[in-house]
């Protein structure tokens, strides 16, 4: 079931449902043991690991994961989350405040603006919800990648902060950055 959807001027549609831990499980695998997806920090994880994963993401209070749809094929993974259970001590949360990683599905056919394009999907997703003032992320230090997708949609470095498994950029956009960001690449 369709719980998102954002149409891509160039690109065309993107949606976004649940993920069936279950069925989803062996997509998601490759996914996430892709070389390309290291900092999605699953690179050794079994088929079996990726089910109890999603199952304990679709669990957890404040959390979900998203499969996201390009013109009807699954291309991305959108996790957002409550960072007052995931970031609680790093930083001051406040009301408002939603986290999320998302991770583009690796391919040998890139097309030009379609991660972009992504992140745009998510962020148009997450502000949907009137209650989103913040959308909180926390990107490995080393992924340069991200950080550049991130300053696209107006994401600010805020702190360098220290996680279980990974030294990250504490980014935070607000509403009124994403859409100062959004109109300069109008």
């Amino acid at each position: 079931m369709t719980v998102f959807t954002h149409a891509h001027q160039r690109l065309g549609e993107f949606t976004l449902r649940a993920v069936d831990p279950v069925a989803d499980a062996d997509l998601l695998h490759r996914w996430v043991t892709h070389p390309r997806s290291a900092y999605w920090l699953m690179q050794q994880a079994t088929l079996a690991d990726v089910v109890r994963e999603y199952q304990t993401v679709a669990a957890r209070p404040g959390h979900d994961a998203l499969l996201g749809l390009h013109e009807g094929r699954p291309a991305f993974l959108v996790e957002r989350y409550d960072p007052h259970h995931e970031l609680g001590g790093v930083y001051p949360v406040q009301p408002g405040d939603v986290g999320m990683h998302f991770l583009v599905a690796p391919t040998d056919t890139p097309v030009a603006g379609f991660t972009r394009a992504v992140i745009v999907t998510v962020m148009e997703l997450l502000f949907a919800d009137p209650r989103t003032r913040r959308v909180v992320v926390e990107p490995d230090v080393r992924n340069t990648a991200v950080h550049a997708l991130n300053a696209y949609v107006g994401f600010r470095v805020v702190n360098t902060v220290r996680l279980p498994n990974k030294t990250a950029y504490l980014s935070i956009c607000t509403r009124e950055q994403y859409e100062a960001a959004r109109g300069a690449h109008a």
